[in-house]
């Protein structure tokens, strides 16, 4: 699933092509696309014909299009989600489900999803003290991610000692911070010489502090290169992929050296997912088997 470096790279993208245009027409190719609109396809293109996009805004894997009116389209891309800027007169994606063409006949935009997990929507806003972009009402349990510049260093500190879990758990709670997931936990731990499943209570705040700052790093690193890519799922508007599976320190490197130690890198089943760590820089608690 795309992490926040990849949709961030999309909103980036969204903002160059797509804010400031208006909506000359909306097609649903497949419902599921729009599955939380309430009204259905027929509702969705009613909502966007004929408005003007605002500037894209990202909150953790989210973004959002402002649309006036206080109503944004709101897309998360799920598994294999892509939303895609193409010449109206080039084919049309196997895969194919929401099309949106503008007024000024210029390049159009497509939201392409294989597993049809991800999701567009029309949904209002609330705006809070201080919070000019406002929020689709579906995020209000979002937290904000560390790249965004309102996000608070010393109440997540305080919030993730406090919590009672595991820290790779705490990493991928989206009310506590959104916007990292499997791929960029297991590189911040790595680089904060972390194990998966030490518990958030024995942190303290300096390693909390530095586990912090490994996760942001991990991920303007990645964003600096447009972003993780291991397949042709993931990529950014104009349909190119990222690089950042060629600087990954940990995720996806199973039996492979380490890069500080030269332990072979291990693999382990976790939550439905895998968890990637060096049993030698990461030590396990105690109790825990490697």
């Amino acid at each position: 699933m795309p992490e926040l470096p990849e949709v961030e790279v999309v909103r980036r993208g969204l903002a160059s092509w797509v804010s400031g245009r208006t909506v000359a027409e909306a097609q649903v190719l497949h419902p599921r696309a729009v599955r939380r609109q309430v009204g259905g396809g027929a509702d969705f293109a009613d909502q966007l014909t004929g408005r003007t996009l605002g500037v894209a805004v990202r909150r953790g894997k989210y973004l959002w299009l402002p649309a006036g009116d206080g109503l944004a389209l709101l897309g998360h891309l799920g598994m294999s989600g892509q939303l895609l800027v193409q010449d109206p007169a080039g084919p049309d994606e196997t895969h194919l489900r929401v099309r949106l063409r503008f007024t000024d006949g210029g390049r159009e935009l497509r939201f392409v999803d294989q597993r049809t997990f991800g999701h567009l929507v029309v949904e209002p806003l609330s705006f809070a003290p201080g919070d000019p972009d406002g929020l689709p009402l579906s995020l209000a349990h979002i937290a904000r991610d560390p790249l965004d510049p309102l996000f608070d260093d010393e109440a997540f500190l305080t919030a993730l000692r406090a919590k009672r879990t595991t820290v790779k758990r705490a990493l991928l709670d989206q009310s506590l911070i959104s916007g990292v997931g499997n791929i960029y936990a297991d590189e911040a731990l790595w680089r904060a010489k972390l194990h998966y499943d030490r518990p958030t209570a024995t942190l303290s705040r300096p390693l909390a502090a530095a586990l912090l700052g490994h996760a942001r790093d991990v991920m303007n690193a990645a964003l600096a290169v447009g972003g993780t890519s291991f397949d042709s799922l993931y990529v950014n508007v104009n349909g190119e992929s990222g690089y950042f599976s060629r600087s990954l320190d940990a995720y996806g490197r199973e039996d492979q050296p380490c890069y500080r130690c030269g332990t072979p890198i291990r693999r382990a089943a976790w939550m439905n997912r895998s968890s990637y760590f060096c049993p030698r820089c990461q030590r396990p608690p105690r109790g825990t088997a490697l």
